[in-house]
């Protein structure tokens, strides 16, 4: 057996109780999926998802909004392509596109600001979903919007921020999570303090791993001899990637362009500080100037879907009725079957 395999086994026979991790990276969950990870582990030891993947947290509100905005003549509404097919009240984008509004995917905000500098005549909008691994992308095409005059780009931010999202899930008191596996891509630019007080304040281990077997592997080891010696803290088992201190650079561009708000999460809620809006010095560049959000309250669109429950680890996808039933890849019903982070989409590809 393999010997970090061998202690995972030892460590649960001494914790003796039943231990449940929540890997926050929807990559990790691909990951623990394609590396057959979880038929290794010993009895009792249980991961779970978390919202960690972008597309899947992002919340109604925002696309009612974005569908809206691409309801405007004279816009062009630019989106990463798992964006495209999530289902909301009004239908999604795809259909949108399919009806006449002017939607494009692309692989990055540079290819929306070129698109803008093309097109001068629309106002061309880009949809900013995803955690700090995407937000400094975003955050240096808008800069570069500004520098060159590129009036008619646009950015509809949905960016957020994890930690606060952690602490709801812990203090809802709805799962029981013992620790955490932190995601090693958003790490290396926001460094490990970030998860300082997941350890000193909610009192869990925090490990910042990668995405092979052997990284995730150490990961779960690191973990459980916290747990089973009472300790809480912040752990780098991707020391080769990341470093405490993060990506400063990177930092400093957010910093720059973007400030903390509260932001609403599917599953989740209103969370507190943790979204990221444009700062008023780039204001001729945030979308919300120019479209308003929706001034009623718009509800996550069910159909049945749970996916909500997934995200906050309630639920497994299995437990939803509409899995593999209605919802599959082909006729998504919810976020959580739409992205390739998904992990709706990654039971239903591997189990």
């Amino acid at each position: 057996m393999n010997p970090q395999l061998q202690e995972i086994h030892e460590l649960m026979a001494r914790i003796g109780r039943p231990v449940q991790l929540m890997e926050v990276c929807g990559t990790h969950t691909m990951a623990i999926f394609r590396t057959g990870l979880r038929a290794l582990l010993p009895e009792g030891l249980r991961l779970l998802s978390g919202p960690g993947c972008p597309v899947c947290v992002t919340h109604d509100r925002f696309l009612e909004h974005a569908l809206a905005i691409a309801a405007t003549p004279g816009t062009l509404i630019c989106t990463f392509g798992d964006m495209l097919r999530v289902p909301g009240r009004g239908g999604s984008l795809e259909t949108a596109r399919a009806t006449g509004a002017n939607v494009q995917v692309v692989y990055s905000p540079l290819d929306a600001l070129a698109a803008a500098r093309q097109h001068p005549e629309l106002r061309v909008v880009f949809l900013g979903i995803g955690f700090e691994t995407t937000a400094p992308t975003t955050a240096g095409a808008l800069l570069e919007a500004a520098r060159d005059g590129v009036g008619n780009f646009l950015v509809l931010s949905a960016h957020k921020t994890m930690p606060n999202a952690l602490a709801a899930l812990l203090t809802s008191g709805e799962v029981n999570i013992d620790g955490f596996l932190m995601p090693g891509h958003v790490s290396v630019i926001t460094g490990t303090h970030i998860y300082d007080a997941v350890a000193r304040d909610l009192h869990r281990p925090a490990v910042v791993t990668g995405f092979e077997a052997e990284e995730l592997l150490a990961g779960i080891l690191a973990a459980l001899r916290m747990i089973a010696e009472g300790r809480a803290e912040v752990v780098n088992a991707y020391a080769s990637t990341v470093t405490a201190d993060g990506n400063r650079k990177a930092r400093e561009i957010l910093h720059e362009v973007f400030e903390p708000c509260d932001d609403v999460w599917r599953g989740l809620g209103l969370i507190p500080g943790s979204g990221l809006k444009i700062r008023p010095a780039l204001a001729a560049h945030d979308a919300t100037q120019f479209f308003p959000a929706p001034s009623t309250p718009v509800p996550e669109t069910s159909r049945g879907c749970r996916c909500g429950d997934v995200l906050r680890g309630v639920i497994t996808p299995p437990q939803c009725p509409l899995f593999r039933n209605v919802c599959t890849p082909w006729s998504p019903q919810g976020a959580c079957m739409v992205s390739g982070e998904g992990t709706c989409a990654a039971y239903f590809r591997f189990s």
